[in-house]
C-alpha cells in the first residue's frame, strides 16, 4: 500500500509506447509535483492560504482531482458529462458560483488524505483510459464561454488539457507552499 503522497502506476499487462507512454509519463511527472507540494501537511496547512489568491494546497488538489475527472467523464460521454448548454454562464446562479467557489477549497469536513485518495482514484481511471482508447475520438464542446463556438475535441487534446492544468496548478502549489514554509519541489 502507498502513503498518500505517493502514487502507484496504472496496472498494465502490456509496455505501452510511444504517445500513449509519452502522455503518461508527462501526467505521472506534473501529478508528481502537485502531490509533492503537500508533503508533511496538516489538514489546517492544506487550508492556508499563503498568498493576495484564494487558492490553497488542498483545494488545488481537489480542483485538479475534479478537473481530470470532468474530462475523462467528456471524453467517455460527450458535451452532457459538462453540463451540455444547460448553464447561462451570462448570469450563472448562486449556486453555481458556490459550488465552483467550494471546488477550490479544503472544505472543514474534508481531509488532505482524503483528497489525494480522490486524485489517486481519478488518475488512476485516467491512465486505464489513456491505454486503451481511440485517441482521435471526438466529441463537440459544450457550449461556454470559453470555448469556441462549434469547437470539437480529441480524447488526444483533452489530455493534453489534463497535462496542462495539472502543471499549471502544480506551479501554483508550488509557490503556496514556498509561501508557507520555504518547501520548493524543484531545488
Amino acid at each position: 500500500m502507498t502513503s498518500p503522497t505517493q502514487q502507484e502506476a496504472p496496472e498494465m499487462t502490456t509496455a505501452l509506447t510511444g504517445e500513449r507512454a509519452d502522455i503518461l509519463e508527462t501526467l505521472r511527472v506534473h501529478r508528481q509535483f502537485l502531490r509533492h507540494t503537500v508533503q508533511g501537511l496538516t489538514d489546517d496547512q492544506a487550508r492556508q492560504r499563503t498568498t493576495t489568491s484564494e487558492l490553497t494546497l488542498g483545494g488545488l488538489i481537489k480542483h485538479v482531482a475534479e478537473t481530470e475527472s470532468g474530462w475523462v467523464d467528456f471524453i467517455l460521454d460527450g458535451p452532457d458529462a459538462m453540463g451540455g448548454g444547460d448553464v447561462d454562464w451570462s448570469e450563472p446562479s448562486p449556486e453555481l458560483v458556490e459550488r465552483y467557489e467550494k471546488g477550490f477549497q479544503l472544505l472543514p469536513d474534508e481531509t488532505l488524505e482524503g483528497v489525494l485518495a480522490r486524485y489517486d482514484e481519478v488518475a488512476r481511471r485516467t491512465d486505464e483510459l489513456v491505454a486503451t482508447i481511440d485517441l482521435d475520438l471526438s466529441h463537440p464542446l459544450p457550449e461556454a464561454p470559453w470555448f469556441p463556438k462549434g469547437a470539437t475535441r480529441t480524447v488526444r487534446r483533452a489530455f493534453l488539457h489534463i497535462v496542462a492544468e495539472t502543471a499549471q496548478h502544480a506551479g501554483h502549489a508550488d509557490i503556496i507552499r514556498e509561501s508557507l514554509d520555504g518547501q520548493k519541489t524543484m531545488g
